[in-house]
């Protein structure tokens, strides 16, 4: 490997120190007192101080480790690529769960090439729980393999899905909801997407689905879906602008989405 072009284990191992970093400096401040608080793109849309550093901190690493990756980041910080690598980067993926003191937030690092994912690391802070994927070897928590739910009765399923921030889409989402919830055994939403996909990709639930998504909420998520076993597609008008996925084992998969959709197998 050349410098610009490293082992996708090295650039796991770069990714993997920046989430814990980062979620190392969230966790002493959770429980706080809010910092900094303004919204985004609703009045429900929140960031926060707490938000901001953490992106800072992953930020500095990756331009000291990798300075001509490209970079995305939900809170602004963007670069392009002068290797072919991206960096894409949730610096607290459930920053509203944060701030109400509950444990349900992340934080999220990917790196693609021009191939896709190439690695990436969702890290839980509140459980110390490190997921990792790196493509074509597998995913892991805290270094054991993981895999998606076996679970092919979508009647016994526990499915995980989050809602919009946009009031549009959160009526489409309600009514997803309500065609969804008598075929199933239950539905959760606990306010972080990333940690949702880490969750499925480990079978701690056995589904997940999700409309109207960024990238950065996705990208390491996608890649731990792929490599524990499992198929996740994208989820296109009406529900979502092609942001949104639907992630499971095989078979749950084509009748989840079939549902979620409205369609008939």
């Amino acid at each position: 490997m050349t410098a610009t072009t490293p082992a996708a284990s090295e650039l796991l191992e770069i990714a993997s120190r920046a989430a814990t970093g980062a979620g190392g400096l969230l966790l002493e401040r959770f429980g706080g007192p809010a910092q900094g608080v303004s919204t985004k793109s609703t009045p429900t849309d929140v960031v926060s101080d707490a938000d901001r550093d953490s992106q800072e901190l992953i930020v500095g690493l990756l331009r000291r480790e990798r300075p001509g990756d490209g970079l995305i980041s939900e809170e602004g910080a963007a670069g392009d690529s002068e290797t072919g690598l991206t960096w894409v980067i949730d610096p607290l993926d459930g920053t509203v769960d944060f701030l109400y003191g509950i444990p349900q937030w992340c934080v999220s690092v990917a790196v693609a090439d021009e191939g896709g994912w190439l690695a990436g690391v969702i890290f839980d802070p509140p459980r110390t729980e490190l997921y990792t994927a790196i493509r074509g070897k597998g995913a892991r928590r805290n270094g054991e393999p993981i895999t998606v739910s076996p679970q092919q009765d979508l009647s016994q399923a526990l499915v995980a899905t989050g809602f919009s921030y946009d009031s549009r889409i959160r009526r489409a989402q309600a009514e997803v909801v309500l065609r969804l919830l008598p075929e199933v055994r239950d539905i959760r939403r606990a306010g972080s997407a990333a940690l949702d996909l880490a969750w499925c990709a480990c079978g701690r639930v056995d589904a997940f689905f999700e409309a109207d998504m960024n990238v950065w909420d996705r990208a390491a998520g996608e890649l731990l879906i792929a490599e524990a076993g499992g198929v996740i597609t994208p989820l296109l008008p009406p529900l979502g602008d092609g942001r949104g996925v639907v992630a499971a084992n095989q078979g749950l998969h084509d009748v989840l989405r079939a549902l979620v959709l409205g369609d008939s197998l």
